[in-house]
């Protein structure tokens, strides 16, 4: 669970395969022996291998990409701290706050979970670029399949500068051969930030290629192959994360004061009682401001994001859909034709199982109780974005739970803690005297209550539940990176903006997402209809916050739209004198200034790389 775990090593002379941070560490690069993503993390990795031990066939190929993704695990998902800190910091998270750690205070600088990102994603830039560099010597590898590993490692590579980028602003690039110059030869890791247009340049070009040569999404497998490995990087993921790149290229340069509308307020107030209590959510209408570093053409961009979605939609770069919603979290559904890139783990393993489970649904004992975890939740304000017919809150959030020490005295939780479901936890007696017993799942002769304010009773995800072992800390719980919902819905965005007015098309994908849902559809005439280009660009806002809620999407919406300020900033409550706090109704808090618009560097980059000589604005 600690940093100091994550095993660094001096800078070395070596043939041997290995990683390397960004700054301070080489670490041992580990191969696994098998390809597929739901198998090859079940065999232990071999270190110290030399290249050229390694072989030159098909297999061998295979052995360096399978490696490379075992990064995403061993080490960046291995302590808990990744994937977690994307849903850390955003209007609607919340949990309590020593789980929440500084990040989610705002207070980002030294933090060991901001830093071990970081060197997380650089180690994994080497390691792709040390991999291509091997895989593109062989001489007896099919060349489909050639092609198609070094397709994945510059789609992952392009997927950590695109993180990168996103967390801090402008970062050091570094081509294959200075990688590998890097870790045979121990070249200088000493090199300036590229400004934020050429981060984006050598990301377009890992995906889209440049000139004659070939880029991600050509030279992978489409998911209809019969070749395409479950779990792997393929043609539509790395064309849907262009699209999300495009996405956020546009929507950073749009003008500012173009304005978005979102539902926030208060996050309390003290009643009459002297008791902390809820308060509802009102609609504020925000206007955008310039995000630094991004001055492309907006419309340029989104043309292109739409195009590539398009493609997506019709089938040119695979097959994909929209998952049934009793399907959607069920693992025997993922990799398929929704979740189209995953971090994929292992159950019990202590280097690739990974704490998802745990911190976002609860470890469990023998009984089904919560033992250890379900620390960090949405806030009311979320569940209010809802209509309570909508599945996403229906069945997307635990409306029954029970902590192990809740056993000693008969209780457990309910939520959310509205008239309905009281009534259905604790039953009632209606006017005419008559008395109604709770209803199932609550007649079980448990006490059930709802304490708002309470980390402990808060709106908790059920996507992450479908695990083999609940009851053990390291779990199989999978992450979404992208998924067919995010293409739809960003399609739609491309076209609300390009369009002008309200776009049918753009309406229409957003209806393709609520549909699923069991949510209303929009409509452009009656009651509750979308009338203005600004409706529906913020109606499209608030379909991702309840889409993708829990998936790290939240706050880089936010901050691309350039309205996370004062979106963290319309949070604090009200005290019972009647003065404002800075802090939402579980005490987490959200005061944001311009400085927490990008993460700090590690000060041990700052202190060793003599190419970068001052921290991002605020930070030292």
């Amino acid at each position: 669970m600690c940093h100091s775990k994550i095993k660094n090593y001096n800078t070395m002379k070596s043939n041997n395969i290995i990683l390397h941070t960004a700054r301070a560490a080489v670490v041992m690069f580990s191969l696994i022996m098998a390809y597929a993503c739901s198998d090859f993390l079940e065999e232990k990795p071999y270190t110290f291998v030399k290249p050229g031990q390694v072989g030159d066939s098909n297999e061998a190929a295979q052995q360096w990409v399978t490696g490379t993704y075992s990064k995403m695990l061993d080490d960046m998902a291995r302590w808990s701290y990744f994937p977690r800190v994307l849903e850390m910091d955003c209007d609607y998270t919340s949990g309590p706050d020593w789980a929440f750690s500084s990040v989610g205070a705002g207070n980002f600088q030294s933090d060991e979970i901001i830093d071990s990102f970081w060197k997380g994603f650089y180690n994994l830039v080497f390691r792709t670029a040390y991999s291509e560099h091997y895989i593109s010597l062989m001489s007896n590898v099919d060349s489909d399949v050639k092609d198609n590993c070094i397709g994945e490692m510059r789609f992952l590579k392009a997927f950590s500068y695109f993180m990168l980028t996103r967390a801090y602003g402008e970062i050091p690039l570094f081509s294959t051969q200075e990688s590998v110059a890097v870790m045979n030869d121990g070249e200088s890791l000493n090199k300036p930030r590229a400004a934020i247009k050429d981060v984006y340049a050598e990301i377009i070009r890992l995906l889209a290629g440049e000139g004659e040569e070939h880029g991600a999404i050509d030279l992978l497998f489409s998911n209809t192959d019969s070749k395409f490995v479950e779990g792997h990087a393929s043609k539509g993921a790395a064309a849907a994360l262009l699209v999300k790149v495009y996405a956020t290229m546009a929507s950073a340069s749009m003008p500012a004061g173009t304005e978005i509308t979102v539902k926030t307020g208060e996050a309390y107030h003290y009643d009459a009682s002297g008791v902390k209590a809820p308060t509802s959510i009102v609609n504020r209408t925000f206007a955008k401001t310039a995000v630094a570093g991004y001055d492309f053409d907006w419309q340029e961009c989104y043309t292109k994001a739409a195009t590539y979605a398009e493609n997506i939609i019709e089938g040119q770069y695979g097959n994909y859909s929209l998952l049934p919603y009793d399907n959607l979290w069920k693992r025997g559904f993922y990799n398929k034709t929704e979740h189209m890139f995953m971090l994929c783990s292992v159950s019990g393993d202590e280097k690739y199982g990974t704490h998802i489970h745990r911190y976002f649904s609860g470890q469990q004992d023998g009984a089904g109780n919560v033992s250890s975890g379900m620390w960090i939740g949405s806030r009311w304000h979320w569940y209010q974005l809802f209509e309570s017919t909508d599945y996403r809150v229906l069945k997307g959030v635990k409306h029954r739970f029970r902590y192990t020490d809740d056993v000693s005295w008969n209780g457990g939780s309910y939520y959310p803690g509205t008239t309905e479901y009281e009534r259905m936890a604790k039953g009632y007696t209606d006017d005419d005297g008559t008395v109604h017993n709770p209803v199932a799942p609550y007649n079980d002769g448990v006490s059930y209550g709802y304490e708002f304010g309470s980390s402990r009773c808060m709106a908790f995800t059920t996507k992450y539940d479908d695990v083999t072992d609940p009851k053990i800390e390291r779990t199989d719980a999978y992450w979404p990176f992208l998924r067919y919902a995010d293409v739809l819905l960003l399609y739609a965005e491309a076209k609300c903006e390009l369009d002008g007015g309200v776009s049918a098309e753009a309406v229409a994908r957003l209806n393709e997402v609520r549909r699923r849902s069991n949510a209303t559809e929009a409509t452009v005439s009656g009651n509750g209809a979308i009338t203005s280009q600004a409706a529906l660009r913020s109606a499209i806002i608030e379909e991702r916050a309840k889409e993708f809620a829990m998936e790290g999407d939240r706050r880089w919406d936010l901050i691309r739209w350039g309205i996370y300020i004062d979106a963290m900033n319309a949070i604090g409550g009200i005290n019972s004198d009647g003065s404002q706090t800075r802090y939402d109704e579980n005490n987490i808090y959200k005061y944001r200034e311009s400085k927490h618009l990008l993460w700090p560097l590690p000060v041990s980059e700052i202190d060793s790389n003599t190419s970068i000589a001052t921290n991002n604005p605020g930070w030292s």
